[in-house]
């Protein structure tokens, strides 16, 4: 089954736990973000990000004691994508409680290869994140099966990635 509109949004209203991600590609093409990521990369200023529908929601999750979370995998140098999700999302993103973690494979084998891009909620249901291989998305698809090697990848990617501030301010070669 695809997802999108209300059936999309009602998977983040309705955790009773978590909402997790796993993050593989170096950008993904959003048309929302089209216009800020062409004045950044053309050194223009920027307004300050603050708030959005997503770090309302949560921060409200938080205060009812639900968890959000992802890693995101990289390899440096960091695409101007990742520099500019990284500078302009990730910072405020981190701050309103989502536990952002950074899994880079520049030096090391990817021990996550070949496992694409999904969100999981209350460990229980899978969404598949289907993209070309420019980060343009195609869909997103309800995974129709036993989760647990999804549980298992996040346990992966939690125990071989870094928080995102200490990754950030570890002064690694953009």
């Amino acid at each position: 089954m695809l997802l999108s509109g209300e059936s999309w949004s009602r998977r983040f209203e309705e955790i009773k736990h978590e909402a997790w991600r796993l993050e593989t590609l170096p950008q993904y093409l959003v048309p929302q973000e089209a216009e800020e990521f062409a004045a950044f990369r053309e050194g223009r200023p920027l307004e300050p990000y603050t708030d959005s529908t997503y770090t309302e929601r949560v921060s409200r999750h938080r205060g009812e004691g639900k968890h959000y979370g992802r890693v995101h995998i990289v390899t440096r140098p960091l695409s101007a994508y990742l520099r500019f999700e990284f500078s302009r999302y990730y910072r405020v993103h981190a701050r309103v409680g989502d536990h952002i973690r950074i899994l880079d494979v520049t030096d090391r084998p990817n021990p996550l290869e070949g496992v694409q891009d999904f969100w999981m909620f209350d460990r229980s249901e899978v969404i598949l994140m289907n993209y070309e291989a420019d980060g343009t998305q195609i869909n997103r698809q309800v995974f129709e099966g036993d989760v647990s090697s999804f549980v298992e990848y996040q346990s992966i990617a939690i125990a071989e990635s870094v928080p995102f501030e200490e990754y950030v301010n570890a002064g690694l070669p953009a």
